[in-house]
């Protein structure tokens, strides 16, 4: 049984991961099966940008929204309007925020986790009833945040400013998800999950998957893992702690030839 554990997650958060992991023994393979492009703004999402200083708070759900959002606003706006709120899903995605626009983003608490569920716990929103916010994500996902503020009385409006393009996983990756020759699976993301949930042969899906939510470790259980086991949050760090707590890195071997082909 090899002591690889397979990577998800897409881009350069997926190489601060790698490192993370590394750092603390274990052997990484990213499956790149996620790529983003971005996607032209559509008439609704030209005139929000426009009416940008008419919203109380844009939410942020992912750096890569950040990146997007921050290019978007810069043709648009060469100064931000005063006093417009931002929201992040999480720390990596306020970090982006700050670097990419300079703005601090109300983030969920550390103990309550990096997801839409502890986003929703924010005092501020759970009071947005009459408020007009802006909700920067891909053309889908995230769902939930948009099903609740609107609940709570929010008029919000999304900015879709990427698609995700999914790839069947390589001849190698495909081989080790059929056969679970793998020590753990770690996926954040839902449509990543039900996207590799077609390539996991049994053995596979009772290997432990690291898994960054309660709604992820539901949807795990409905897919058909049995082995899931939730961090505290999506970080590096909390994805780390988890692994190191279901894994021990002294015992995990990996074949070099197999390292050198993949």
């Amino acid at each position: 049984m090899s002591g690889r554990v397979l990577l998800t997650r897409p881009g350069e958060r997926g190489e601060v991961l790698a490192r993370t992991l590394e750092e603390s023994g274990f052997v990484t393979a990213a499956l790149d099966v996620l790529r983003f492009e971005p996607v032209a703004l559509s008439d609704v999402g030209r005139a929000a940008l426009l009416d940008l200083d008419r919203f109380h708070g844009v939410i942020v759900v992912s750096p890569q929204a950040a990146t997007c959002l921050a290019e978007a606003i810069a043709s648009y706006w060469p100064q931000l309007p005063q006093r417009l709120r931002f929201y992040a899903v999480g720390e990596a995605t306020a970090e982006k925020l700050h670097t990419e626009l300079g703005v601090p983003a109300v983030i969920p608490s550390r103990t309550s986790g990096e997801h839409s569920e502890a986003l929703l716990e924010v005092a501020s929103l759970r009071a947005v009833a009459g408020k007009r916010m802006l909700l920067a994500r891909g053309e889908s996902g995230r769902e939930l945040l948009l099903e609740r503020l609107r609940e709570r009385g929010a008029n919000i409006e999304v900015l879709a400013l990427y698609r995700r393009r999914y790839r069947t996983p390589s001849p190698l990756a495909t081989e080790w998800l059929k056969h679970g020759d793998f020590a753990a699976l770690v996926v954040t993301s839902g449509e990543i999950l039900q996207h590799l949930v077609t390539w996991c042969g049994p053995v596979a899906l009772n290997q432990p998957l690291i898994v960054s939510s309660p709604r992820l470790a539901t949807l795990a259980g409905t897919l058909g893992f049995g082995s899931p086991h939730m961090a505290s949050s999506a970080s590096p760090a909390a994805l780390d702690a988890e692994i190191r707590a279901v894994l021990d890195p002294r015992s995990a071997t990996f074949d070099q030839g197999d390292h050198e082909k993949g």
